[in-house]
């Protein structure tokens, strides 16, 4: 038996606005895990985070995506379709955190295979109760790849 500490779950956030990151880096540091979040702003730099791209050359592959809909330069469902065409990265599991309750963008969402769409409520306390499930989820109860 091993007595090496675990590998770190590697997360990656996918959100441009500020206060929502720092409510689910909150809610994240509280994990009993360990883990590493990084975060990028807009679905350009998500995509190239994944490709190991100019700046991100040494991005870590996440075991856990993050994805916020509502982004500048290129949107959440173009970015899903991205991740979920892409033999390298179909298999991480993406869970979609948004403001939209659009039924089209659920839809949308499910048919590329999304792992879980969550619907941000207005509320604060309500929205970080609700990463708090998604992070006890997730850490704790997956076995991510």
């Amino acid at each position: 038996m091993s007595n090496k500490p675990p590998k770190p779950i590697k997360i990656l956030l996918i959100e441009d606005c500020a206060s929502d990151v720092a409510l689910i880096s909150k809610v994240f540091g509280s994990a009993d895990v360990t883990y590493d979040l990084q975060i990028t702003e807009d679905g350009v730099q998500a995509i190239a985070y994944l490709h190991r791209e100019g700046i991100y050359s040494n991005a870590f592959r996440p075991n856990l995506i993050l994805l916020d809909l509502n982004l500048p330069k290129m949107d959440g469902l173009k970015v899903l379709a991205e991740i979920k065409s892409d033999p390298k990265f179909c298999s991480i599991p993406v869970i979609v955190l948004t403001a939209s309750n659009s039924q089209q963008d659920m839809l949308s969402c499910h048919k590329m295979d999304v792992n879980c769409y969550l619907t941000k409520p207005s509320n604060a306390k309500e929205f970080q109760q609700a990463v708090t499930i998604v992070k006890d989820f997730w850490l704790k109860c997956v076995t991510l790849p």
